[in-house]
């Protein structure tokens, strides 16, 4: 039998807090966009500047080049669109049918895609180098599409890991909200979202001076690979 205060404490812990999910979610929200910062800056310092979690600035770059006769850049951004597109299709495709109302699958597909990446890069790259080449950053950028898909709400994703824009935007209204008479809580989360993702990057730009690009894009799957067994972990605790 359970007594009055537990059932309020159960139904605090399931209360929708921060885009439509638990306020216990918030730690895997944090991980996960610290992971997409992590990998976006093992990408963008290991490469010719390719945004493999930036897709406004890859339209731009899509767009722009031509009108700067780069055709290399405007094809290119082109090319890490589609790529991060597909790596959304096909999480969701597998979300769909395999592992519907889990995170951890999201994180599968991520793990796997950045583990690709790793093995095509040394494949076409035995020296060592440290700048990894456009075929492997295209795998990272369906990763990162992927992970995208980690939180989702009525078939479409809650929490977009990487889409630091939008979190910026949600975090000034919160804050405007919250001088206008709200609390804290109208961008707290929001704020944890973004500093997490800054923090990743912060990280990623920090040990890219360390190490080459094929082993950060390694330690990145290793990362993603920890977030399989956490969220995994979490979906076991839940059902217990």
């Amino acid at each position: 039998m359970t007594t009055i205060t537990e059932e309020a404490g159960r139904d605090l812990a399931h209360r929708p807090t921060f885009r439509g999910i638990p306020a216990g979610a918030m730690p895997m929200v944090a991980f996960l966009s610290a992971l997409a910062g992590f990998i976006g800056a093992a990408a963008y310092t290991h490469s010719a500047g390719y945004f493999v979690t930036f897709m406004t600035g890859n339209t731009e770059r899509a767009v722009l080049g031509w009108f700067d006769n780069d055709v290399l850049l405007a094809t290119g951004a082109i090319t890490l669109l589609i790529s991060f597109g597909l790596g959304v299709i096909v999480a969701s495709l597998l979300r769909r049918r395999l592992w519907r109302d889990s995170r951890h699958g999201a994180a599968v597909v991520t793990t796997v895609a950045l583990a690709v990446a790793a093995v095509v890069d040394y494949a076409l790259d035995r020296t060592g180098g440290q700048e990894v080449g456009f075929i492997p950053i295209a795998f990272v950028a369906f990763a990162v599409g992927a992970l995208n898909t980690a939180f989702v709400k009525n078939g479409e994703t809650s929490v977009p890991l990487s889409y630091a824009t939008g979190t910026v935007v949600k975090l000034s209204q919160g804050i405007e909200s919250h001088v206008s008479g709200g609390s804290a809580r109208d961008w707290l989360g929001y704020g944890l979202q973004y500093a997490a993702f800054g923090g990743g990057a912060l990280l990623g730009g920090v040990v890219s001076l360390l190490v080459g690009g094929e082993l950060m894009i390694i330690m990145a799957a290793a990362v993603s690979a920890a977030a399989v067994l956490l969220t995994a972990k979490a979906k076991r605790a839940a059902l217990a």
